[in-house]
């Protein structure tokens, strides 16, 4: 099901549309990570130094923690020290959109960490407004609470999301459908919106981020998670979305073309079972860095990338860590795209 409207004269570009560098943010919440902080801090580093021999990455350090992170990361990495409660720049980072002239606004959406699942996260909810400072992009601020993993879209005109997130309560009440679809395509300058019912059912910090269970990796083509175990809970929920993405026409009226990733067992981390999505992949000048699990049925989904990216270098980075904080590489990151 969709809905359809006029488009801005701004717009979201695409995933793949040129960087100007991609942003980070350094580990700090103490109290999500516990033991884990260590490796959550290697694996983070990992991934900044694999965009960084693509683009430039800046990585936004909490005040005193600048010396850390830029020897974790390396020279070819800046480091800036701003004010943060933890390390999801997707989610509480600025969304930019540019204009047919190649002019940039960021928008800056509320964050409540999650429907404040997470306490506290003040400094979270300022950042996207600072970093645009820092990188001296304009801001256009919206009072819909949004996090950047909650939306995909394909730069021209469509964008996908999931009703466990947006249409949660903890998030904007209040609003119906038709108020948060009509606010995503004056910010983001969208025409169609593409509702998917569900993300993992393991996905409890974000409340079901569509970007764990699909992603566009070129104009009408979505690689979307599937499940091919019927006993396994997300079975429903991927068999839901895939029929939903098969009916549904993009802004230019075509068919998307999907293509369906197996699901990763889970694997175990911290004395549970944690979720590494390779979904939760992130495009880069020229690459996609895949978070890895470590496991043998991931080659799988790696030659999948291979193949429908044949002019990319896909890189693997490991994101147990990661996985257990909530998340995974297209969680942590956030592309600036280029002007122009």
């Amino acid at each position: 099901m969709g809905f359809m409207m006029q488009a801005t004269r701004f717009r979201m570009p695409a995933e793949w549309d040129r960087h100007e560098r991609t942003v980070m943010s350094w580990p700090a919440n103490v109290s999500l990570w516990g033991d884990a902080l260590e490796l959550a801090k290697e694996e983070y580093a990992a991934t900044a130094r694999a965009i960084a021999r693509f683009e430039p990455v800046l990585m936004v350090a909490n005040p005193g923690d600048e010396a850390d992170a830029a020897k974790r990361c390396g020279a070819d990495v800046d480091v800036v020290g701003l004010p943060i409660d933890d390390s999801w720049m997707r989610d509480s980072g600025p969304i930019i959109v540019r204009d047919t002239e190649g002019r940039r606004e960021g928008i800056h959406f509320r964050f409540n960490a999650y429907g404040e699942r997470f306490a506290p996260y003040d400094k979270d909810a300022l950042v996207g407004a600072r970093v645009l400072e820092h990188l001296k992009i304009p801001v256009r601020r919206s009072e819909l609470v949004l996090e950047g993993g909650s939306i995909i879209v394909d730069g021209e005109g469509t964008l996908i999301t999931t009703e466990q997130c947006l249409m949660n309560v903890n998030r904007n009440p209040g609003w119906t459908r038709e108020d948060i679809e009509r606010e995503l395509m004056l910010q983001l300058g969208v025409e169609k919106i593409i509702w998917l019912r569900w993300g993992r059912e393991e996905d409890h910090h974000t409340d079901g981020h569509v970007d764990v269970v699909c992603m566009f990796i070129r104009p009408g083509v979505v690689i979307a998670q599937g499940c091919e175990d019927a006993s396994n809970p997300n079975y429903p929920r991927m068999q839901a979305n895939l029929k939903a993405l098969r009916a549904a026409r993009d802004a230019a009226g075509r068919p998307l073309d999907i293509i369906e990733l197996p699901l990763l067992p889970l694997v175990d981390f911290g004395g549970g079972k944690i979720m590494v999505s390779n979904a939760n992949a992130y495009l880069v000048n020229g690459g996609l860095i895949v978070p890895l699990a470590g496991v043998s049925e991931e080659e799988r989904a790696l030659k999948i990338f291979a193949r429908v990216c044949p002019d990319r270098e896909v890189v693997g980075v490991p994101a147990r860590a990661i996985g257990y904080g909530g998340g995974g590489l297209h969680c942590i990151t956030q592309q600036i795209p280029a002007a122009g």
